[in-house]
């Protein structure tokens, strides 16, 4: 098997990744480990041909081990596949498609299809659930009518206003880890979405859908999340209206394990990030692309403790057993 620690930098990936041959080799060490399963029946021990392919003895279906992976009917070469993992998973804001085609000569268009399928390796996981402190918070993306001349902006849209604007709405787990020399630090951890609208209809089943009963939820005072209260929450408010950004916690309120201070500065920091990263990398996104901008900027905050091989390693493994056609990136869904 291959040693991912080895991959400290850009150098290294393409020293090792020289050829066609040592990228197959590789990709099917870290599928099969020298037992060959077959992507179309599942049977064991397939045989190999002369040309490097495999046959399988039950379905006789021949086949590479490009199969069944993000990497199926490619034209490119494995090494520039894997040196644009490498360039995504390190760079802390992500790489443009412009910047992507330069630096692995490839055309724009080339570059931007693997971005999109690169990025759907990672979507958000909706059976997790957040508990203890969570931070909830929205932002509103696009529609900067400022930089417009005065004739052609759309009235009307200042603050909250969704006319040319999509509102994206985050929640963030405040939690506590050991790490390698003993010592308690806190994480936090993200889910986030586009949404329609920033109401209370909208939130607060989202809430309920992630956020386990009994957990502290902070939140600024939006309307939208005024009752949580009485969905078995409990529900501490900071008043930014009132130019209140960090508030002292009733000592009548604290229980064991609760924070001192009430505010949303965890979330709106990861807000702080994604918008850096659409502004300063991309530029901007359409809103039929939102969501994969978004998973994106979520992946990179929940593995940020990781160290750039070990996210390199997450991802090259997340990119065996899942195939993406281009209907799918036009739709923003993918098949395992």
């Amino acid at each position: 098997m291959i040693d991912f620690s080895k991959f400290k930098s850009l150098f290294s990936v393409m020293n090792y990744f020289h050829d066609e041959q040592m990228c197959k080799q590789t990709l099917a060490d870290a599928r099969w480990n020298g037992d060959v399963v077959c992507p179309y029946c599942g049977k064991h021990h397939c045989s190999t041909r002369k040309n490097g392919r495999y046959r399988c003895n039950k379905c006789k279906k021949n086949f590479s081990v490009l199969v069944g992976t993000i990497f199926e009917n490619t034209k490119l070469p494995l090494y520039k596949w894997f040196v644009a993992m490498y360039l995504i998973s390190s760079h802390k804001k992500g790489v443009s498609s412009c910047q992507l085609s330069r630096d692995i000569e490839v055309s724009q268009a080339t570059a931007w299809y693997m971005l999109q399928k690169i990025r759907l390796l990672y979507p958000q996981n909706d059976s997790e659930r957040m508990r203890c402190v969570v931070e909830c918070d929205e932002v509103y993306i696009g529609g900067k009518e400022k930089w417009k001349h005065q004739s052609m902006r759309t009235p009307h849209t200042q603050g909250r206003s969704t006319a040319t604007k999509v509102p994206v709405f985050g929640m963030l787990e405040r939690s506590r880890y050991i790490d390698d020399k003993g010592v308690e630090r806190q994480m936090t951890y993200v889910h986030a979405m586009a949404v329609d609208k920033t109401d209370k209809s909208t939130l607060q089943p989202i809430i309920e859908q992630f956020v386990d009963k009994g957990s502290l939820i902070m939140t600024d005072e939006l309307s939208a999340y005024k009752g949580l209260d009485k969905l078995g929450y409990r529900h501490w408010i900071v008043r930014h209206s009132e130019a209140e950004y960090v508030k002292k916690t009733n000592v009548d309120e604290i229980k064991e394990g609760d924070p001192i201070d009430i505010f949303t500065n965890s979330i709106e920091g990861f807000w702080s990030h994604f918008r850096r990263m659409i502004v300063g990398c991309y530029h901007n996104v359409t809103d039929e692309h939102l969501q994969s901008y978004i998973d994106e900027a979520v992946y990179r905050w929940n593995t940020r403790k990781m160290t750039e091989d070990e996210r390199f390693e997450h991802m090259f493994n997340l990119s065996i057993g899942l195939v993406i056609t281009w209907n799918d990136l036009k739709s923003c869904e993918y098949v395992a």
